[in-house]
């Protein structure tokens, strides 16, 4: 089965969550985007609807009253596993968690469950997802979204966030934008969307903003590889310069001896074809000079 994480303005969405701190707020900002969100859900609902969204206390009510089958979810990190059942049990079947820190058993059976049930898990520990010029899901922030014809799979959060304000002053503007976030247990990987961005024509070249730890950098070369891309792969890959034996970033950002390496990730990436870059503003520059005509403005 291709996954296709494409969502327009059209798609209607679930919150789960809606009526907390987190989940109001970025209902707020994603309506505001374009998003068409058409319900909430709320285990203690207190209203019939917040801000003119119908608000229900369970996923199956809320799916049966709107036909939605995607869902964004604004659930703490040890009340989510239960969340993701209930919502894969009421028949969503694209489903974002931007929830931190879910525990690695939980993260184990809620990828089992959604497998099975044929979900589209994008999470946990997401930015989310974005349309430029239609929708979002998640909390990706505005400035970095501008429409354009390059994908954009990341990792760490606050460097993709920079990397599409910096190419988006600069022109150029991003097709399907996906956070698969930085855990070492999730649902999407890079290496899941490789087939989607091979296939999809509204893209012509694609971006990866890694990180060091894990192997899922050398596992989207494997992928690139194997399905024959041919569209331009740039990356960038933050820790570059972290030092030995100090814990930080991502649960994901393990590094075991050679395993998991700047240099390891480089090398793979790079026998797949891929451009990777030691710096953010080599990589802006190249990027907007093979994606701008020659002459062409940024405004």
């Amino acid at each position: 089965m291709l996954i296709n994480p494409r969502i327009d303005h059209r798609t209607p969405i679930i919150v789960y969550g809606m009526s907390g701190r987190a989940g109001s707020m970025h209902t707020r900002l994603m309506r505001r985007y374009g998003t068409r969100i058409v319900a909430g859900v709320s285990s203690r609902p207190t209203a019939d609807e917040v801000d003119g969204i119908p608000l229900f206390a369970d996923c199956r009510s809320a799916v049966a009253a709107t036909g939605a089958s995607t869902c964004v979810a604004f659930v703490g990190a040890y009340h989510l596993l239960n969340a993701i059942e209930e919502m894969v049990a009421s028949g969503i079947r694209y489903l974002v968690t931007p929830t931190e820190g879910l525990p690695v058993h939980d993260a184990l059976r809620a990828r089992q469950l959604s497998a099975a049930a044929g979900v589209l898990w994008i999470g946990a520990s997401t930015p989310g997802i974005a349309v430029a010029g239609e929708a979002k899901l998640g909390f990706l922030p505005d400035a970095s979204l501008r429409p354009g014809r390059l994908g954009l799979m990341s990792k760490s959060g606050t460097l993709s966030y920079e990397a599409g304000y910096r190419l988006a002053q600069r022109g150029v503007g991003t097709s399907v934008w996906v956070g698969v976030g930085g855990d070492p247990v999730k649902g999407l990987r890079y290496a899941d969307l490789v087939p989607f961005y091979a296939a999809d024509e509204g893209t012509d070249s694609l971006l990866i903003i890694g990180e060091i730890g894990g192997h899922e950098e050398e596992e989207l070369a494997a992928s690139l590889l194997s399905h024959g891309f041919v569209k331009p792969v740039y990356a960038l890959i933050a820790g570059r310069t972290a030092p030995e034996g100090v814990a930080m970033g991502h649960a994901g950002a393990l590094v075991h001896g050679n395993h998991g390496t700047f240099q390891a990730k480089k090398a793979a990436l790079e026998s797949a074809g891929v451009l990777v870059f030691d710096s953010l503003a080599g990589m802006v520059d190249t990027i907007s000079a093979a994606s701008l005509p020659a002459g062409a403005s940024a405004t």
